[in-house]
């Protein structure tokens, strides 16, 4: 199948939360708002709330999505951005031991949403490859991912930061592992 890929802005927005709205606001109301630094489940905050933060973000231009499209249905994303736009990772700790700041990447690349009518089709693909072009861009710089590398049989519900053979498939490299399953994955894009 093949995917329109377009970037999360003001003119996007409308088929992205209709997406979201679909399904809940995606786990539990986060609105992709979980990697940024004001991040989700903070006193006071709600489904709303991470709404209204998101949309702000958006219109502002402080944050970034690869889109991917059928026909005028958003179907699916890859979130992407700037490390201080994205400070927050699945484990840290884990990542920031030993790490220098001059080790930080240009981009991190974060989460995926696939809506459930298109799993398996190559949404989430087709939205990494997406963004690592809106990056080259952008200017291009170092990228990281932190996708799962899952054992046996796993929900695509618990892969909203990809797979390792996505990343792969894209150029990426495996760096050091910070989790269980989870790998720190690196790239360098020139900018377009």
């Amino acid at each position: 199948m093949s995917f329109d890929i377009r970037a999360l802005a003001p003119e996007t927005w409308p088929a992205y939360a209709a997406l979201v709205e679909r399904n809940r606001g995606v786990w539990g109301g986060c609105w992709c708002m979980a990697f940024h630094p004001e991040g989700i489940g903070q006193t006071g905050q709600s489904p709303e709330g991470n709404r209204t933060a998101k949309e702000a973000r958006v219109i502002a231009g402080t944050t970034h999505a690869a889109l991917a499209f059928v026909g005028d249905d958003c179907v699916g994303w890859c979130q992407f951005g700037p490390t201080a736009e994205l400070p927050r990772i699945k484990n840290r700790a884990a990542y920031e031991a030993g790490l220098t700041p001059a080790r930080l990447p240009d981009w991190r690349i974060t989460c995926f949403f696939v809506d459930p009518a298109h799993c398996r089709q190559g949404v989430a693909d087709a939205a990494l490859a997406g963004a690592v072009a809106l990056i080259a861009k952008a200017g291009g710089g170092r990228i990281e991912g932190y996708p799962d590398a899952p054992q046996g049989r796993t929900s695509a519900s618990f892969l909203f930061n990809g797979t390792i053979a996505s990343f792969e498939k894209r150029g990426f490299t495996r760096n050091r592992q910070i989790g269980k399953t989870r790998r720190v994955m690196a790239c360098v894009v020139a900018a377009a």
